[in-house]
């Protein structure tokens, strides 16, 4: 059987102590220096890798889901700790950000990291 160690994705951000800061802090994820880049451990195992790049222009896709239990708890804590919840044009989101059922789906909710990239929060 072939075993795999999963990554979930690198990108890049101009301003490496913002972002370490932002996901550290905001995020509250487990984030180390790797040769000038930031690891970040993620629930489950899986790690990102983000890098510094000063040409940086924020991706237009979702570069990050994360999983969580209680959507607007989750909202609530991290917009406490400083996040801002990203409103679409052509979703309907209520008064913390969350769209319902997105396509048919679970509830989710958007943030970005001080470099503009873009994380879903998703209701598990």
């Amino acid at each position: 059987m072939v075993e795999y160690t999963g990554s979930s994705g690198i990108w890049a951000v101009p301003d490496i102590e913002a972002a370490r800061t932002f996901y550290a802090d905001v995020l509250g994820l487990d984030v180390s220096d790797e040769m000038g880049m930031l690891q970040l451990r993620l629930p489950g195992g899986a790690t990102a890798v983000v890098y510094p790049k000063d040409d940086h222009a924020p991706a237009v896709f979702t570069i990050l889901n994360l999983m969580v239990r209680d959507l607007p708890a989750a909202v609530d804590e991290l917009v406490g700790r400083g996040a801002r919840m990203e409103r679409y044009d052509g979703f309907e989101h209520d008064d913390r950000g969350i769209v319902g059922g997105f396509e048919e789906g679970p509830d989710i909710a958007w943030t970005t990291d001080p470099a503009g990239n873009i994380i879903a929060l998703i209701a598990e």
